[in-house]
Formats: structure tokens, sequence, C-alpha cells
């Protein structure tokens, strides 16, 4: 095969580039323009992927692939510069043969033909001798077939009776079917490009999902169309940042047209569009403008491709007949729009058809049609609904041109649109989005997003986000368009409460998008992501000049690697809170905390670091971090990391501290036992401990912990005001030293938990004595989860009925009460000056119990809630419960 005759075939281009149709593969790969797309099979961005692909496909035993990907994704320039670089010896010389074929030209071939008169019609550089040598030596063949969603015809081979003799003659679909089925020239291999279509079902291969191009292919080709590098910067910027064209920039076709349209916006010194609407208008106007036509003829034009894009979306392969369209133009010949169309066929033969270059060209010139035409009788839901599952973006471009600042260009080139086509779209989407919000799908709340965005209008986002999304919005794993979405729904708001983010990676791009946003929020949460270190980076400098002043990061991949970049960034900050949890914060990463502590500039006041592997050694850090006189701390918060009584001494001595301003403490689930909690009671008895909420749940205490808190608490420096010691052994011992230091008549403690902690009826009886005493200040007591029965609850009823207890709220649940504690229960309740709240759950009550219990809490004035649940009632008495607002049951 003559090589050199299939390279002059190839770089002799047909047609001219178009704004739309993109630059000629043979325009791009003769000027060495050529960037390789990339699939998801190798993505590895520093090499040509989707040639790669093809290439390792084709080694294969069964040789034969399928490159799939949307309108524009490269497939067609991958597959001519295939067959070039065949025929310049660069790849693929185990071939002896090449031959490219496009299906959109087969579809006009009809009759009977062999294998040999098939390919020598479309390949005329092929010499007739040739032909027996493809036919003897087939696995030195490559077909390559072009566009296969374009062809008309089926390729099942059901229908057809494939042949395996070359000199046979057949239909085309027929020989291409065998081709595919390897009946015909079995072992030759193929390579064959579609969108998504019926046929590819009857192809079997390797599958090649093709991207496109992703941003460093992005900047390689802007840098390629702009001569100027401060023109390719700032039209990739715009395009990637401002217009969330992500999707859509992923084909080249598409970057072809925005930098097209860029550059005469550029050198016309006008505004670069805000969304994909202005885009597409500023395109359409652009090619109206160039055809010089008066208002009217521009008008009948853009009605009659209205007419033709609705045509298309009724045909299977989005094509029109001739005689389906009258433009009306009588002094504007059809083929001055080939910027706006694709001909095919001969320019008199009434089989010619056209289709558009692009279908999001398609779908906004839909939509100009249903603001445009006065004929127009559907409403914008039955337009919608009609072209659901087909127009991608309709909604997008009805959205934009709904808005007069965006469609005012296009009125002033065609006409005004129509009021009542705008006053109907409009009522529709202000109450479907209100509806869709208040729904829990988070991709139908991205789509309204994306729509508001298209609106650019700040007092309709205001309008239909519910008011509730000014406090707070949680979006989940947002994509890079999602993020400019959402970043602009935050800036209409200005200044927000809070941000949430989660299940998402955090990449330089997706950080810079949502910049505004996180720096307008003074409550961010992150959950669930990750960051790469550029993204951290960049975060940190948004947390630097921002308002943010609680950051919440939990379950965060990797994240202790970047913690010393954030830590930075925080050291200046007004933040006031910083939560991590399970982020993989270690011992190690506490130096970079430390440094946030001891920082002049910082006014952190609330550290919480929960369910991370800090040790001993790294909380020692922050103890030391503590004593600094710039440590700003009020509240600590240190659940389950992994601390033991190693540490407390270190801790203790930051307690006493005359700077630290520490009030609260949470040590929850910590081994620290015996010997740490001695450590923080000596603490607790200084002067200059100001500790006044501390939580030990689960931190393995037992009865010898009951004499160190006895001491504090009977200290007169003692002013702890809360402490919960729940889930820990005190006992009987422990629990009766406790209530020593309680009796103190300066004890100054208004809540105290001591669920589960084995006590006994002898430490209730205290208990209730302490309640009784009239120097107790307890407001708030829970003992639940205590076996001790109505015997030992009972000395509490009885406390809760003196005139002197303060309790507010009690908690008994599962204490195994039973109804004969009834009557001192309604006793209590009705001779108490003070309890609003009584927790009784999961006890042993029945049906008996309820009439008396229930005109108790009717006859209280004081009593607000009792709660009853899971307790031993029947559905006969739900009636009586359900009398009272304030019982649940």
């Amino acid at each position: 095969m003559d090589k050199e005759a299939v390279l002059t075939h190839i770089r002799k281009s047909k047609g001219t580039p178009t704004l739309l149709s993109g630059e000629l593969p043979a325009s791009v790969i003769n000027s060495d323009k050529y960037i390789p797309a990339l699939t998801t099979e190798t993505p590895d961005y520093d090499f040509p992927t989707l040639d790669h692909a093809i290439s390792t496909a084709l080694s294969s035993e069964k040789r034969n692939v399928a490159l799939i990907g949307p309108e524009g994704s490269g497939k067609s320039t991958a597959l001519q510069k295939l067959v070039t670089d065949w025929a310049t010896e660069v790849h693929l010389q185990n071939f002896s043969h090449v031959f490219h074929f496009k299906f959109r030209e087969l579809n006009s071939l009809e009759g009977a033909l062999t294998l040999k008169t098939f390919i020598q019609h479309n390949h005329h550089q092929i010499t007739p001798e040739a032909i027996p040598l493809v036919i003897e030596k087939p696995e030195d063949v490559l077909f390559v077939f072009d566009g296969l969603d374009q062809y008309q015809h089926s390729l099942d081979p059901s229908i057809h009776a494939l042949c395996s003799d070359p000199s046979q003659a057949a239909s085309v679909s027929c020989l291409v079917t065998s081709l595919l089925q390897g009946s015909l020239l079995r072992g030759a291999a193929l390579v064959v490009a579609t969108r998504p279509t019926e046929n590819l079902k009857f192809f079997s291969g390797t599958e090649v999902e093709v991207l496109g191009f992703l941003k460093p292919q992005r900047k390689a080709y802007s840098n390629s169309f702009f001569t100027d590098p401060d023109a390719a910067k700032k039209a990739l910027l715009h395009m990637e940042r401002t217009l969330g064209f992500y999707d859509f920039c992923t084909s080249p076709r598409f970057c072809w047209t925005v930098c097209s349209i860029y550059k005469h916006l550029i050198d016309s010194g006008a505004q670069l569009p805000e969304t994909v609407t202005q885009l597409f208008v500023d395109v359409l106007v652009h090619l109206i403008q160039t055809l010089s036509l008066s208002r009217a003829h521009s008008r009948a034009l853009v009605l009659a491709l209205c007419r033709m894009a609705s045509l298309c979306f009724l045909d299977e392969h989005s094509i029109c007949a001739k005689e389906h369209i009258d433009f009306h133009v009588s002094q504007q010949p059809l083929t001055s729009v080939n910027d706006l169309l694709q001909v095919f066929g001969e320019l008199e033969s009434a089989a010619r058809t056209f289709s558009f270059h692009s279908q999001m060209m398609q779908e906004f010139i839909l939509a100009v049609a249903f603001f445009m035409d006065k004929l127009t009788c559907e409403s914008a839901e039955e337009m919608l609904k009609k072209h659901e599952g087909k127009a991608k973006f309709l909604d997008f471009f009805l959205s934009g041109l709904s808005e007069p600042v965006q469609r005012k260009p296009l009125e002033n080139l065609l006409g005004i649109f129509n009021s009542d086509q705008i006053r109907d779209y409009k009522c529709w989407f202000k109450s479907s989005s209100k509806k869709t919000l208040k729904g829990l799908q988070r991709d139908k709340h991205y789509r309204c997003f994306h729509l508001l965005h298209q609106a650019q209008n700040e007092s309709l986002v205001q309008e239909i986000t519910v008011p509730a999304a000014k406090l707070s919005m949680g979006h989940d794993n947002p994509s890079l368009q999602d993020c400019v979405a959402v970043n602009y729904i935050f800036t209409c708001f200005g200044e927000m409460e809070r941000l949430g983010l989660y299940n998402m990676h955090f990449t330089e791009e997706k950080t810079e998008i949502l910049a505004a946003a996180l720096g307008r929020s003074k409550e961010i949460s992150f959950s669930r992501n990750s960051f790469s270190r550029k993204a951290i980076s960049r975060l940190a400098s948004v947390l630097s000049t921002g308002v943010v002043t609680y950051l919440h990061l939990a379950n965060m991949e990797y994240f202790d690697e970047n913690l010393k970049i954030l830590c930075v960034a925080l050291k200046g900050r007004k933040l006031d809170r910083l939560t991590f949890e399970e982020c993989g914060v270690t011992g190690a990463c506490c130096d970079d905390l430390a440094s946030v502590l001891t920082s002049e500039t910082s006014q952190l006041n609330i550290l919480e670091i929960r369910f991370d592997d800090i040790w001993d050694l790294g909380f020692t850090k922050l103890c030391k971090a503590m004593l600094s006189p710039h440590c700003r701390l009020q509240e600590l918060y240190m659940q389950r990391c992994r601390l033991t009584a190693a540490s407390m001494g270190a801790f203790a001595a930051a307690l006493c501290s005359d700077h630290l301003k520490l009030r609260k403490l949470n040590l929850n689930n910590n081994e620290l036992g015996d010997s740490g909690m001695e450590a923080l009671c000596k603490a607790l008895q200084q002067p200059l401990c100001r500790l006044q909420t501390l939580r030990l749940y689960c931190c393995d205490l037992t009865a010898a912990s009951g004499s160190h808190l006895k001491e504090a608490l009977m200290s007169d420096s003692c002013v702890l005001l809360d402490m919960d010691l729940s889930l820990n052994e005190l006992g009987q011992e422990g629990g009766l030293l406790l209530c020593q230091g309680l009796s103190r008549p300066g004890c100054a403690l208004k809540q105290l938990m001591l669920i589960r902690c084995e006590l006994t009826p002898a430490v209730f009886k205290e208990l209730g004595s302490v309640l009784k005493n009239g120097t107790c200040q307890l407001k708030s007591l829970y003992v639940g989860i205590n076996k001790v029965g109505d015997h030992g609850v009972k000395h509490i009823w009885e406390a809760v009925a003196h005139p002197s207890c303060l309790l507010e709220k009690l908690d008994v649940e599962m204490n195994e009460l039973t109804d004969a504690c009834v009557e001192d229960v309604c006793a209590a309740i009705r001779a108490s000056k003070t309890l609003k709240v009584l927790d009784m759950r999961n006890n042993s009550l029945t049906d008996a119990s309820v009439p008396a219990i229930s005109q108790a809490v009717k006859d209280s004035h004081i009593m607000e809630q009792l709660v009853l649940r899971y307790n031993d009632f029947s559905e006969d008495v739900f009636p009586i419960l359900e009398e009272s607002h304030k019982i649940e049951y």
C-alpha cells in the first residue's frame, strides 16, 4: 500500500474550521498541535494515553478496540493521527495496510459490493494488485471506522446473512457487519470510534472510554491556541474557574469553540462570559453578525434553526432532511450558514441532510425558540419533559435566557423575546426549585444551584433557597462544576454561618473555586475528605484571610501530613474553635498544634481532638504549650486519644499555671486510672486552677479515686461546677467518699453524672442526705444504670420532695424501678419546687402506675418533661399518657 499516497490524502484538509465544528483533524496534525486525549484506562497525564490505549488493545489477542466518548472528545483526530503515524512509519508497522472509513459517508453507499469494490470506493490510492495481499494476509490489515453512532443501518448480525468470501457481493451494512463479527477477513484488526450507541452492542472487543482533555491538556491547548501567553492564561483561568465548564472542556472541540470566542472577545475588549448561557449567546450573536443580515432575516434564520433543532431531536441520528427546512432568507444562500450547520451530500442533491455541529448549540437554539417564537404553546415543564433524557443542558439555557441581562445581546439582534413564555418559565422554576430544595436528593439540589448560577440573579437565589441555607449548607462530594455553582450560591448570601463539605477529594482547582465561599463562612466543616498538598496550601491561604471562627475536620485521610501547612495559617487568625475527629492526628503533629497555641496572634479558645492516637508524648507537647502566656485555651476536649496517667503530671502543672484559663476539660475514654485521677485532683485543689467542667467518662477509675475526689471537693479552691464520672467502677466505697466531698458547705458542683458506676443503695442514701443538707448546689443528677431498685432510689425521691433540694433534672434510667415506687415518685413531683425534667426510661413500670404518675405531672406547675420510654406499658394506657404533652412514652 502506498503510504505516501495515504499521507497525501490525509493531509488534504476538507472543508474549513468553524467556530462550532472545531479545527480540522488534518490541520491539527499537519501543524504539530496534536494533544493526545485521555482515557480511563491509563490516567497518566504525562503520556499520550489514548494512543497508548489503542496500541495496547491492538497488541492483545482480540485486536479489536472501540473508542467510546462524547461528542468532540478527540476520537476522530486520534484515529486520523493513528493512520498518519502508520503512514509516516512512527507506529503500527506490523500492519501492511490501514483502511480508514467514516460511517456517515457509508450511509449513502447503495447496492451490492464486494470487499474489493468496497475498499477501492473509499480508498482510491490502493491499486487493484494490492487487494489479493489484503485477502491473503488479513492479520496484517487494520480497519479504522469512525462515527459508528452516525451509521443509519443496523449492524445486528441476526438480520444479516454474514459473508466470509471476499469476492461475494453484499450490501455495505452486511459487509461492515461481517468485518466487525470476524466472519469476513478473519484475523484483521479493528478500531471503531463512537459515541454511545445501540450498534455498539454488536461489537466484541476492548472498550476504551475517552475522557478527552483534563487540566494539563487544556493548558497545553490554550497555550498553543493563543500567541500571547497572558491571553492564554486568562482564557484558561476563566474557562475553568469562572464558567465551570469542567464537563464540557474535556472536549477538544469545545476548547476550540471557547478559545475562539474568547479571542474574539479579548481582541474587541469585550467582557468574557460568566456562564455557559452567556458563552452561547456570544457565539450565536457572533455567528449571526458574520452573515450581515437584517434583523428580520436574522430572526427568520434563527426561527428556522429552532424548528430544525426540534426536528433533529426527534431523529435517532440528530439529522434533518432538506425538505424539512425553509429558512425564509431569500437573499442568503443555505451554504453560507456552514458555521451553524453541518451539511452532508452534494449541494443540489435532494438527499442532502443537515445537523448541528454540537448538541449543546442545538439545545441552546431550542431554548431560544421557547422564548422567541410566539407560536410556541407548550409550557416550560412540558418542553423539558418532552426532551428529558435527550437534552442535557436545555434547562441551563432556559434559566440563563430567562434573565434580561443575559438575553439582551440576542434581543438587540433578533428582537424582544416573548414575555408570556419568560413568565411561564420563571413561575415553573421558582415552584419546582423550592420543592427540590426541601427534599433530600443532593443531585437535584446541585442541579438547582446550577440553574441559579446560570440565571446570575442574586435576588432570585435569596428568594428560592430556603432560609436555613443561609445558616447551614452541607454538600456531599461535589464535582468541580458543582463547586462553581455552590460557590456562586454562597456569594449571593454574603457572610455565611456554616459551610459543610463531605466525601470529596480537594484538588487545587476545587479549593480555588470554593475560595470565596470558604472565605465568607464563619464555621467550616470538612468530613471524610482528603486534600492534595497544593489544595491544603490554598485552603491555608483562604483561612488566613477569611472570617472563619470554627474549623471542624472529621475522618480526614492522611491529614497529619498537611497539618503543618494548615497550622501556619491558623496562628494569626481569629479562629476560636478547632476540632479534629478521626483525622489521623498523631503525637508527631502536636508540635504544629503547639505552635498555634503559643502564637502571640492566635485566638484559639477551644481545641477538640477526638478518636486520634495522640498518646502521652504528644499530649505532653500540648501541655508545655499551655504554659505559654500566649495560650488562650478555655476548653480542651481529648476524647479517646490514648492518654494515660503518664501525661497527667505535665497536664496538672499546666492547670496550675497562672497563664492558663482552662474552664472545661473532657478526657473521656482515656485510660487515666486512679493515679491519673490523683494528679488531676491535686491540680483542682490549687488556687490558680480554674477548671469548672471535668468529664472523665470511662477512664478506668475505681474506688481508690473516691479519696482523691473527696480531697478535691473538700478544698475551698475547687471551683468545679460540672463533673461526669460515668462508666467507672467507683462502687460503694468510692461513691461514699465522693458524697463526703459533696457535703462540704462550699461545694459549688451543680451537675453530677454517675451513670453505671456500680453504686449501691448505701450510696443513694448518702446522695439523698447531701441533696437535703441545705448547702448542696446540685441541679442536675444522673444516676441511671445502677442496680439499686426501688429501695435505693427511694432516698432520692425523699430528697426531691425536701424543700432544701434544688434538683431541676433527675435521670434514673434503668435502675430496676417498679410500680412500688410510684407513690414516692408522685409525692416528689408534687412537693418539688424545682424539678423540671425526670427521666425514668428503661425501667419496669406497668399500666398500673400510669394514672397516678400522669395525674401528678398534670398537677405540677413546675414539671416540664417526664420520660417514660421503654417501660412495660401496653397500648391500653396510651390515651392516658397522651393527655399530657409533658410525657414522652
